[in-house]
């Protein structure tokens, strides 16, 4: 069975921004897109900028390091869909945001 972690209050990622946070040892970014929450791997796989502290336009994030663009909703690169970092389960319990760990 699934076990689901608190990472976050819904307070903590304002709508249009993420976050950067630990799931056990996986570096997680979460997201807030107008109220719904997704999360991916933190890790850009170019070099391994922190995508949680990425600039938000709609769904897609770009890594604050060179500018490589994904859609947190699905993990797919938009420049280049071979491209991919892993998404992972969310649930919002209240105001508690938690991830599938």
């Amino acid at each position: 069975m699934a076990e689901f972690m608190k990472v976050a209050s819904a307070g903590d990622i304002p709508p249009g921004s993420g976050i950067s946070v630990e799931v056990g040892d996986k570096p997680i970014a979460v997201f807030n897109c107008d109220g719904t929450f997704y999360a991916i791997d933190d890790t850009c796989p170019h070099q391994g900028g922190p995508l949680g502290e990425g600039e938000m336009e709609g769904t897609v994030v770009a890594c604050p390091w060179h500018e490589w663009r994904y859609d947190v909703c699905t993990g797919v690169n938009v420049d280049d869909d071979g491209c991919k970092v892993a998404t992972y389960p969310i649930k919002r319990d209240g105001e508690d945001i938690l991830v599938e760990v």
